[in-house]
């Protein structure tokens, strides 16, 4: 077993260090992005068949979304802290405190998941308000929370180790667990929501057991000593190295998953207090936005760990070749996918809207699309800039811009937007929000390669003519 994994990581360190850059990132983002694509249609599927019970059940589904980013919240943090840390860790060939790192983060994550489950069924009514549920709506939103609050120490497992399956350049393993689980979940809302006359409780309880189910795949290869990386209760160790590494880059993900829940909170009660169709129709919106989000959160997965693998092997031209080609094709993608959904938003919007429902949810949600399809390029730069910033452990950097979308530059801008310009305003103030992130990432991205170009310089006068580095 020893010589397979030190063949596997062979294999790997091959891979990132000699193979070709633009299909090594693309090898390693592909399962990442049809990953993410699968949570996309798991999120949408509970949307969809709801919208049968009516705009109040939909609101609700908008509502809980914030619970998923609650939860996603240390669990990301971890996950991201982690991977990052294990990329650098397994470019420097050390396994043994790679697996400690996964393990530790693995049984923390489940740690917070539990505390999220405890003061949820403690505290469910006044949970569902404070996310912004109304008083039509606060009771489907109490129902679909009831399931998902109680996996919530398996989902914010299951991010770390979806992480790290990456990080150790298992991308297709990470993607089949994801995915499986989304496609799951496609199957049982209609048979929960429907056959079994559940309602908006079936398509939390279909949730819930998709979400154990990726849960039992992701922890397979781990469990049956199949990965590259171990993970074991005797190897949880939360010395200060491993919390200092993984909570200083983790942050970024942690703050960037509190401030989408606050903002998302903030423009749920603005919504809701405008009527139930604007609810509807921003949540509605966000998450067919979820899929151009999703390639590009899901290439930028895949163009971290490659970065920062190099970075740790002290590759440096590679470093800025792996960036420049993951900025060039993140802008090129985005655009092309703004023009797509921005031509079909309002048949989008029509899918998730019966014919009894209102116009102004179709025309809100219609709106909300076209305007951030509008700005999906600049999104795509600086998502790129900020996973690069992650992957090279520059834990400021990527805070400040993870911080940026929905804290820094959405919040100071929303009541203003939606006092002046009502339902109109709440459907712009995303796409404002991502314009103004470009005033961030453009000197952050100049500072990082300084920074690059400053270790290679360092380098390089550290090598004789014609030898190798001391």
């Amino acid at each position: 077993m020893a010589s397979s994994d030190k063949e596997r990581q062979q294999q790997r360190e091959d891979m990132m260090l000699r193979g070709s850059l633009p299909r090594v990132i693309s090898k390693m983002a592909l399962p990442s992005i049809i990953s993410f694509l699968i949570t996309s249609i798991y999120n949408l599927a509970d949307t969809y068949f709801v919208s049968d019970l009516g705009e109040s059940a939909q609101a609700a589904i908008s509502v809980n979304a914030s619970l998923d980013q609650i939860i996603m919240m240390a669990g990301s943090m971890l996950a991201v802290g982690a991977a990052s840390y294990i990329s650098r860790l397994l470019g420097a060939r050390e396994k043994k405190q790679a697996d400690r790192v996964l393990s530790t983060a693995f049984f923390l994550a489940a740690i917070f998941g539990a505390a999220v489950t405890i003061l949820g069924v403690s505290f469910m009514h006044p949970m569902v308000r404070m996310l912004g549920a109304t008083d039509t709506c606060e009771q489907f939103a109490v129902e679909y929370a009831t399931y998902v609050v109680l996996v919530a120490p398996f989902m914010a497992a299951s991010f770390v180790m979806n992480q790290c399956l990456r990080a150790e350049g298992n991308a297709m393993l990470s993607m089949f667990g994801m995915g499986f689980g989304g496609i799951l979940n496609c199957f049982l809302d209609p048979i929960f929501i429907f056959e079994l006359n559940m309602g908006v409780s079936g398509a939390s309880l279909a949730t819930a057991i998709s979400k154990l189910v990726s849960f039992a795949i992701l922890v397979f290869p781990y469990v049956t000593r199949r990965s590259i990386l171990h993970l074991t209760i005797r190897k949880f160790r939360p010395s200060r190295d491993i919390l200092t590494q993984v909570f200083t880059v983790g942050s970024s993900s942690m703050f960037r998953s509190g401030l989408a829940v606050v903002s998302a909170i903030v423009l749920n009660n603005i919504a809701g207090g405008i009527s139930d169709a604007v609810l509807a129709g921003i949540g509605v919106s966000t998450k067919v936005m979820m899929f151009p989000f999703g390639v590009i959160l899901g290439f930028g997965t895949g163009f971290q760990p490659v970065a920062g693998f190099n970075w740790g092997a002290k590759q440096y031209d590679r470093v800025k070749e792996s960036y420049r080609f993951a900025a060039r094709t993140a802008i090129a993608g985005a655009l092309l996918m703004g023009i797509t959904l921005a031509l079909f938003a309002e048949p989008l919007i029509g899918v998730f809207a019966k014919s009894d429902q209102s116009a102004e949810m179709q025309n809100i949600g219609a709106l909300c699309i076209r305007l951030q399809c509008l700005v999906l390029p600049i999104h795509g730069w600086v998502a790129v800039v900020n996973m690069f910033c992650a992957g090279l452990g520059n834990a400021r950097g990527a805070l400040l811009l993870s911080t940026s979308r929905q804290g820094t530059c959405f919040l100071p801008i929303v009541y203003p937007m939606a006092w002046t310009w009502g339902a109109y305003g709440v459907a712009a103030v995303q796409a404002v929000a991502d314009l103004l992130t470009l005033a961030l990432a453009i000197p952050l991205v100049r500072r990082v390669k300084r920074q690059i170009q400053a270790a290679a310089n360092a380098q390089a006068m550290e090598t004789p003519p014609g030898g190798k580095a001391a």
